[in-house]
């Protein structure tokens, strides 16, 4: 489990491709994070097991079903990640609830500036729309943010400066693809709803849409 607040960032050093899976090595840009052998890493919101570290360096690998449906079979050597420890029960969780299982990619729009703050508009595949909620939480890349905007198709975010100088979202760009995790108590509360109420409307149970309104009124 994690929070979704980014401790550092990495530089990719090495894609090995293999059979249906990728090892990565990435360098961690804070000289004393400190890792070890079995530890679960976030990579870009991505939750992968270390497997070796040394020499300022840690290897982790992404099986065919984590490249499927996230963005880390497109890194290149030389780009930057953002990283973050799996949570200890003693730490605060300064963000929300992330799992680090990638539910889908979506794609930035564009950037309008507030004052010191981007507003960042993220296209959100149609499978995931249902679970995005004005106040509520995604984790972009493993960003935890909160959504300030919904239309059809997309989400609005806040980037305030020290998330921009932090993590890899400074350096995101209109038509990048991103890992995007919806908030897992929607998620759930949506599948319980599924069960209970009947999975189509053609079975007398409720449809989505009429699932979303029940969502909206519980306050998701």
């Amino acid at each position: 489990m994690f929070t979704g607040l980014v401790e550092t960032t990495g530089v990719v050093r090495e894609v090995r491709p293999g059979s249906r899976a990728v090892t990565l090595c990435i360098a961690p840009q804070r000289g004393d994070y400190e890792v070890a052998v079995g530890d679960s890493v976030a990579v870009n919101g991505v939750c992968l097991t270390v497997e070796s570290c040394g020499s300022g360096a840690i290897r982790l690998t992404a099986v065919s079903e984590t490249l499927a449906h996230t963005t880390l079979g497109r890194l290149r050597v030389g780009e930057t990640v953002n990283l973050e420890r799996a949570l200890r029960l003693s730490d605060r969780l300064g963000g929300h609830i992330v799992l680090g299982h990638v539910d889908g990619v979506g794609r930035l729009v564009g950037d309008q500036r507030v004052g010191e703050s981007i507003v960042r508009t993220v296209w959100v595949p149609s499978e995931l729309r249902v679970f995005m909620a004005l106040k509520g939480s995604v984790a972009i890349d493993g960003v935890s943010l909160t959504i300030s905007a919904t239309s059809e198709e997309t989400i609005a975010v806040s980037l305030i400066p020290h998330t921009m100088e932090c993590t890899t979202l400074m350096h995101a760009r209109p038509g990048q693809s991103v890992n995007l995790e919806c908030d897992v108590l929607a998620r759930y509360i949506f599948h319980q709803l599924r069960r209970t109420r009947g999975a189509t409307p053609a079975a007398g149970g409720a449809s989505d849409a009429d699932l979303l309104r029940k969502m909206e009124t519980l306050g998701f």
